[in-house]
């Protein structure tokens, strides 16, 4: 399908959607997707058990970056169900659905775990990097949530199915949890984020279409910090989304995985290629004292020479839907 007809689908899509008064997310969609919405309506409101639900469109191709469609090489991302309010709790839960359409149940141990998900709202605030727990029985992933804020959330699943020939897959699906959206600032440029008394600095620069390093520095009290435990297989795990569309980076550890449980610190270094000049949105996991802190950067990848930028990014949170 050429572009006209692809925007012209889309806005078909748009125009069903709004007469079944749905509410959905703002998401930037490249060209190369293709424009099949799926919209999972509300429970009643009596039953807190489903937030509104937006499918991101579907490739038909490995998409490049990943993260930006629920379905590749036959593996689906089910409905997310979940709390139904902010600071209601409950639990997340959901399904891989393999090629046949059955329950996807063995899955490959990559930084250490078969699943990372990965939620964040929209603007990029929320930011949320768990392991959920499978029941074999059923092929259901669950863990216990609580939504912080209302908005449009973008939850994605991260994994490799335990085939010879498998690949690492990310897939996604937008929730919009109805209430009062406070919204906020957009985001600025910054390598420096201080959390739970830690300063974390961020060294390095991004370039379209070219790897590149960076490396954080944790420091407390203005000393290095030696005692960075293992977390994931590494002493760091770095997640990238390019602002906007949330395009998901997999960013790998630099250097030799850690042996047993000898600490180190107080440099992370990772290598990153940014599919696109733009905006990135960058969030650090590191584990002191048997605790995981999370420090947050905004970075901007440069031009290279033979990439376009992204897509103006959205600024907007998301819509707040009702039930």
């Amino acid at each position: 399908m050429n572009a006209a007809g692809r925007l012209a689908a889309f806005g078909a899509g748009l125009a069903v959607a709004f007469t079944a008064a749905y509410v959905t997310a703002a998401a930037v969609v490249p060209d190369t997707a293709v424009t099949a919405t799926q919209h999972v309506g509300a429970e009643p409101a009596a039953d807190h058990s489903a937030p509104t639900e937006q499918a991101l469109p579907v490739s038909p191709l490995s998409a490049d970056p990943p993260g930006l469609s629920l379905a590749q090489d036959g593996y689906t991302l089910s409905a997310v169900r979940g709390p139904g309010a902010p600071n209601d709790r409950g639990r997340l839960s959901f399904t891989i659905a393999g090629p046949s359409g059955t329950p996807l149940l063995d899955y490959a141990t990559v930084h250490d775990k078969q699943l990372h998900l990965i939620v964040v709202r929209s603007d990029g605030q929320h930011f949320a990097h768990v392991h959920p727990v499978l029941d074999r029985a059923t092929g259901i992933w669950s863990t216990p949530w609580m939504w912080k804020a209302a908005g449009a959330y973008r939850v994605f699943a991260d994994f490799q199915p335990a085939q010879a020939s498998s690949t690492k897959l990310t897939l996604t699906r937008t929730v919009d949890l109805a209430g009062e959206l406070a919204p906020s600032p957009p985001m600025t440029t910054r390598t420096v984020d201080e959390i739970a008394g830690y300063t974390v600095e961020l060294d390095g620069a991004l370039t379209a279409g070219v790897s590149k390093q960076l490396t954080a520095r944790i420091i407390r009290d203005g000393e290095p910090v030696t005692t960075l435990q293992p977390y994931l297989g590494a002493y760091g795990h770095l997640v990238a989304l390019r602002e906007g569309d949330m395009a998901y980076l997999h960013v790998h550890p630099e250097g030799a995985e850690p042996v047993g449980d000898r600490t180190g610190g107080p440099a992370v270094t990772f290598a990153a290629t940014a599919p696109t000049a733009g905006r990135y949105l960058l969030y650090l996991d590191f584990k002191v004292d048997d605790t995981v802190h999370t420090a947050t950067f905004v970075v901007d990848a440069a031009r290279g020479a033979t990439n376009q930028p992204a897509p103006e990014p959205s600024r907007d949170a998301g819509h707040a839907g009702g039930h």
